[in-house]
């Protein structure tokens, strides 16, 4: 009986893991979209994609975690007042994704 309520215990994890990992990549890829929708690529490169004019964003996830992209995606000149980053108009939504996309750039 144990065991069967571990088994069944462990499926229910494995699956609730599988639904938060799609949902993870889901959030990626919207962000990859939204990454092009709001012309982060006309200054910004990521890979072969972008134009070289600011900071290349290839490996920028193995430096920096969600919350700080979300803050530095409200409010460039906050984080660093020095920045020649505009404040970009953007959606929660898109705040959120560019943020998972960002750092899943490693």
């Amino acid at each position: 009986m144990i065991r069967v309520l571990v088994s069944a215990g462990l499926a229910v994890l494995m699956a609730a893991h599988a639904a938060g990992a799609q949902q993870a990549s889901a959030l990626v890829e919207d962000g990859q979209r939204a990454f092009v929708r709001n012309g982060c690529y006309g200054c910004h490169t990521i890979g072969r994609m972008g134009t070289p004019v600011a900071r290349d964003l290839t490996h920028v996830g193995a430096k920096y975690d969600p919350p700080y992209f979300v803050q530095w995606l409200r409010d460039p000149s906050h984080v660093r007042p020095s920045t020649n980053m505009p404040p970009i108009e953007l959606t929660d939504a898109d705040i959120d994704a560019l943020a998972a996309y960002l750092a899943a750039q490693r």
